[in-house]
């Protein structure tokens, strides 16, 4: 494990906003934000901390600029390059991976295209029954979506990751298995990898990847935010 690089700070309603398409290339984010993460981890992992600035956006108090001259979506994460911006994280993610140097995310294989394509395809629900999952028997519907990831993490043997070896699947995937891994422990005593030794594998794995660990949340800052928003009555 490398020392965790400094994290500029956010900007905020006060910030004053980076020279705009002056041909730096800009990946803007919130340290926290699951969707941010994807793009950010795919920076890292490419090497491209000198090709791609970060720039923390703090969402909670966020500048007018960034919706007025950056993304009229003002949501993160957004890309500046080549005079254009662009969203939506796993576009991001493939955009980074097809038009920057540094090694491929993406497979050549073309069984571990199809299966790429089909848990890209799956993510956004897998997503939602997570969320989802607080309005009813957590756990049991937690469980399910994560029984996917396990039946998933068996389909190649020649590594541990959900394509055999690292790829923009797990990118996909972590952000959010990473949040409830953390939040079910805590807030249910819930551990979603018993039982699970894939998915208890992957995520050591992944642990041990610099690109991935520079981007975690904070365990605390998860947890208070997490029992604040769905579980206010605890």
């Amino acid at each position: 494990m490398t020392s965790i690089t400094v994290r500029p700070p956010p900007l905020t309603s006060t910030s004053e906003p980076p020279p705009l398409f002056d041909g730096t290339t800009r990946l803007y984010i919130c340290y926290s934000c699951p969707f941010a993460q994807r793009a950010w981890i795919t920076r890292n992992y490419k090497g491209l901390e000198d090709k791609i600035e970060l720039v923390p956006i703090d969402l909670q108090n966020r500048p007018v600029w960034y919706k007025e001259k950056v993304y009229p979506e003002n949501k993160v994460p957004s890309l500046e390059h080549n005079g254009k911006v662009l969203g939506e994280s796993l576009d991001l993610v493939k955009y980074i991976d097809a038009n920057f140097e540094g090694t491929p995310l993406s497979p050549n294989d073309p069984a571990k295209k199809e299966f790429a394509e089909q848990l890209l395809s799956h993510v956004d629900t897998f997503v939602k029954d997570l969320y989802g999952s607080f309005k009813g028997d957590t756990v049991q519907l937690a469980s399910t979506a994560l029984e996917y990831l396990e039946n998933a993490l068996g389909k190649f043997d020649d590594g541990p990751f959900l394509l055999g070896q690292f790829s923009l699947v797990d990118i996909a995937y972590i952000p959010f298995v990473e949040r409830f891994h953390i939040v079910l422990l805590e807030l249910f005593k819930y551990n979603i990898t018993e039982g699970r030794p894939k998915l208890a594998t992957w995520i050591e794995e992944l642990n041990k990847i610099d690109a991935y660990t520079q981007t975690k949340v904070d365990p605390q800052v998860l947890v208070d935010y997490y029992k604040k928003r769905f579980l206010p009555q605890q």
